[in-house]
């Protein structure tokens, strides 16, 4: 896959990579990860799509400087024009957990206006589900805002999120989510810089339920497919569901034996989903 840089026009610099010939489809992961999370899918795709896979700011090799505000209005304003200038004014796109989050304020918001969006299991309008691993992070990234505890809390992040954790995020326990957080930390340990941003960007994510969300999904007009694990314990399926309820043009796919890493314990299905889809 070919690596590029996007300019935003506040100095923002977002790292992707793109493979592929077609359509554009440009998918966005989750947090703490990189675009490596759907590095499983990518064979499955680019005979059909030109791929497009960003790497979120203070993620993989995007910019991680710490004078950027981090929230999640900012986050969308950058992704969103990221979208437009990469993959064209009305671009089909998906994301996972904050990156379907991010996506999901950038259309409730009209700085968005996808020809059709791919969300993969993430909170929607449902408070978040906390982990011990999340915990962990959360007071590591908290102390990193503290002068001097930056490096400190940059090595006792890269403690916590082992790449054993990987695999817990699968439902079969596919050895090779050890490899993508092994990668998504190589660079955090004694990284100040990534320390303060990961830990701006922890303080400003919304904390409790984005109702706002429930008078949101009626005024979508594109086309939406709600692609859903069911045995991710972060985010049940009830959420979709209600969701699905509310969307004008909306459609609901559950891949079986599936957890939060949909695209390493499925990638043949998830690719089949977004095919059918996005055709």
């Amino acid at each position: 896959m070919k690596l590029r840089l996007y300019h935003h026009r506040d100095g923002t610099r977002i790292a992707y990579r793109e493979s592929g010939v077609g359509p554009s489809l440009c998918l966005v992961h989750s947090a703490a990860l990189s675009h490596r999370e759907f590095v499983p899918i990518v064979e499955h795709l680019t005979d059909r799509f030109r791929l497009v896979l960003p790497d979120l700011p203070a993620h993989g090799d995007s910019e991680d400087r710490p004078r950027h505000p981090y929230t999640l209005d900012w986050l969308a304003e950058v992704m969103a024009a990221f979208c437009r200038d990469t993959c064209g004014a009305h671009p089909t796109v998906g994301g996972h957990g904050a990156g379907a989050e991010i996506l999901l304020r950038a259309v409730s918001t009209g700085q968005l206006q996808p020809a059709r969006i791919v969300l993969m299991p993430n909170r929607l309008h449902c408070p978040p589900r906390r982990s011990r691993l999340a915990l962990a992070l959360r007071a590591a990234a908290s102390a990193a805002s503290l002068p001097g505890l930056d490096r400190a809390a940059s090595r006792a992040v890269r403690l916590a999120y082992r790449p054993e954790a990987g695999m817990k995020l699968t439902a079969r326990g596919n050895p090779a989510a050890r490899d993508l957080v092994r990668h998504a930390t190589a660079d955090v340990a004694g990284n100040a810089n990534l320390a303060r941003s990961w830990s701006r960007w922890v303080r400003r994510w919304p904390a409790g339920a984005q109702t706002d969300l429930l008078d949101g999904y009626p005024r979508i007009e594109a086309p939406v497919l709600l692609l859903w694990a069911d045995r991710d314990r972060y985010h049940p399926l009830a959420g979709a569901e209600q969701a699905l309820d509310l969307l004008p043009d909306g459609q609901l796919r559950v891949l079986p034996g599936t957890g939060f890493l949909i695209a390493y314990d499925d990638p043949v299905g998830v690719a089949r989903e977004l095919t059918a889809f996005c055709k």
